[in-house]
């Protein structure tokens, strides 16, 4: 039997093609990669956060993805001017979904905001701005198209990503959020050349998690190495299964 892998959904507002009715929707790229792996995909809507551990009881593994700013009022920050969009009722059922995850000891690959949430999930702060981080050097907001790979990362090579793609590898960048305290049950295992986390995973042996900071789901069509995390992320809830 294939894995069931939950997806954590967005709402997308104000859509003028259908006359303004919300829509609920993850990018087709989680998608792909999820099928292209050998597993099923189910969305999960914006839900009461009491509900999560239903939703994580009928599948086998979870993904976040990217989307709105995380609110700094989960770290004990007031807003910046340089904060963008947030949605609170995201968070909140997000945050209950990873804490579900891994008290159900579930598969979870986090990215992009789905990094920064899992980490402020569990008592990690970020910088509001990317420009806040003291030695910035890297363009971190790509110009360059978002498909294509943009800067340079350092890899722990003993890390689940580092069996991947080695101690060094170039990925795409869409974030003005980042990580700048990492919560104590996760370490770093990727930088980028100025210093800023690129991606994450459990220190416990009994827990599965990997975040990454691009977007592996952008770059499958034209990066195949990016398709190998999803499948690595697939393989990782098949050995729970079992």
């Amino acid at each position: 039997m294939k894995p069931l892998i939950g997806i954590a959904g967005n709402i997308l507002l104000n859509n003028a093609d259908l006359n303004g009715l919300p829509i609920t929707y993850t990018p087709q790229g989680f998608v792909n990669g999820i099928r292209q792996a050998d597993a099923i995909p189910v969305v999960f809507p914006i839900s009461d956060p009491a509900e999560a551990k239903d939703y994580l009881s009928k599948v086998d593994g979870l993904l976040l993805a990217g989307g709105q700013d995380v609110s700094p009022l989960l770290f004990g920050e007031e807003p910046s001017l340089k904060l963008g969009a947030t949605n609170p009722a995201r968070d909140a059922f997000e945050i209950a979904l990873v804490k579900e995850a891994i008290h159900q000891e579930k598969p979870i690959f986090a990215v992009c905001r789905g990094l920064q949430l899992v980490n402020v999930a569990y008592g990690g702060t970020l910088y509001q701005d990317v420009s806040d981080y003291p030695d910035l050097t890297v363009q971190h907001i790509q110009l360059t198209h978002f498909e294509t790979g943009a800067h340079t990362i350092n890899i722990d090579p003993e890390s689940k990503i580092g069996k991947i793609f080695g101690d060094q590898y170039v990925v795409n960048t869409y974030h003005h959020q980042a990580i700048k305290e990492l919560a104590d049950p996760f370490k770093a295992v990727a930088w980028s050349k100025d210093g800023l986390i690129e991606a994450f995973e459990a220190k416990s042996p009994n827990q599965s998690i990997v975040a990454v900071q691009w977007h592996p789901e952008l770059m499958i069509p034209y990066d195949l190495m990016m398709q190998r995390l999803f499948t690595d992320f697939v393989k990782r809830t098949i050995k729970k299964m079992n």
